[in-house]
Parts: C-alpha cells; structure tokens; sequence
C-alpha cells in the first residue's frame, strides 16, 4: 500500500500561530474580566470557531454570544495575519514539496475566512487539491469529522491517507480517521504522549519531510 495524498494542518505546521491565538483570546476575555481555565487553551487546540467561542461564551463566561466571541475574535487575528503571516521555515517548500508527488489537502481548525488570507499571503491558494475548515463540518478536533471530509472531497480512502499534525487534538482526530499520521510536535505547545503514540512518522522540523519518509508510513 502507498501513500495517494497528503493532508497538512495549518496552525502549527504551516504557520506559527499558536502563541498568536493564545495571545488574542486571553487579551479578550480578559478585557471582559474573566480568565481561561486550567485547561482552556489545551481543549481549545483543535476546536472548530462555533466550538470554542462556545467555550468561551459559555464555560469561561465573556458576556457576548458565541456568534459575537467569534466575530470579535477572527476580527482581531485577521489583523494580525494582515500586518504579518508567520509562516514557519520550510513549511511552503514542504507543501510544494509533496505536491509535486502526490496530492495535498488542507485541515485546519482555523475559520475559512483565515484560512484563505493565509494561503493567498504564502502562495499556496493553487497548491492545494481541496482546503477544508473545521467550522465546515459538524465536529472539529479531535473527532475524526474533518479528515473523514477531507479524504471524500480527494476521493480516497482515508487509510491511504497521511495527515501532518502538530497538537494532541489535531493528531487524535486523523488517527480516529484511519489516516498515517505523521507528527510534527510544537516546541511550546507539545503534544500529550497518547496523542504522539499514534504517530508513524514524528520530525523535528518539516525540512525532514519527503515523500521517501511519507511512502515508509504504509
């Protein structure tokens, strides 16, 4: 069995945002007077936009509906993204990369509205076979909802599948999948040991990602 395509995440693969979104949304509940939970930015890693301004509506407490949080909060991380994408070294070469062997997909927890300011700004808009945000299926991560999209919208089995991940929701829900998972842990944000254990494949930096590395998966 081989490898037919390859479907990246976005936060933490692509593009360093993770530091950026933790910023943002603490800065806004604080403004409301309220702080994350022990484990808000953990359980939010992975989360749809209905999903984890619902958290924040709801379980942290901002007095603003959950349609209000996340409009308030993609307004701010749109601004962020427009005075600079950090893209992370390597990661577009990386794409092209596999692209040039197999076809790539995207799936990101990011709102599509991101997500397509992101791929416009990195050159990667055409790159992709299809882009798919979590916000466009019924669960977010780490159920198995998106990726199972993903590989329908590519045609594939999902087994011949392999997903790039970086958060312990992110990898659980392409293992849940039935996709190879190939890890890229966070630096900052590493993921939880039972989230790296369904791993095939765990690097240190997307320069290591080849499709000889990705082919090994099967």
């Amino acid at each position: 069995m081989r490898i037919e395509a390859v479907v990246f995440d976005l936060d933490g693969v692509i593009i360093d945002t993770e530091e950026v979104w933790e910023d943002v949304r603490r800065g806004y509940v604080a403004e409301h007077g309220k702080q994350f939970l022990p484990d808000s930015q953990t359980r939010m890693m992975g989360m749809s936009t209905p999903e984890w301004s619902a958290h924040l509506s709801q379980e942290v407490g901002v007095p603003r509906t959950p349609e209000q949080v996340a409009e308030d909060v993609l307004k701010r991380m749109a601004e962020r993204y427009q005075a600079a994408v950090p893209l992370i070294s390597g990661s577009v070469a990386a794409v092209r990369r596999i692209a040039e062997q197999v076809p790539v997909a995207l799936c990101s927890s990011s709102a599509r509205l991101l997500i397509d300011q992101v791929l416009e700004s990195a050159g990667l808009t055409d790159v992709f076979e299809t882009t798919l945000s979590t916000e466009e299926v019924e669960r977010g991560k780490p159920f198995p909802d998106a990726y199972l999209e993903v590989a329908r919208q590519l045609k594939k089995d999902p087994e011949v599948c392999a997903a790039v991940e970086d958060s312990s929701n992110g990898l659980r829900s392409a293992g849940a999948a039935g996709l190879a998972v190939i890890a890229i842990p966070h630096g900052i944000y590493p993921p939880a040991d039972d989230a790296l254990a369904l791993a095939g494949l765990v690097l240190h930096d997307l320069d290591e990602l080849t499709i000889d590395a990705v082919q090994k998966l099967r």
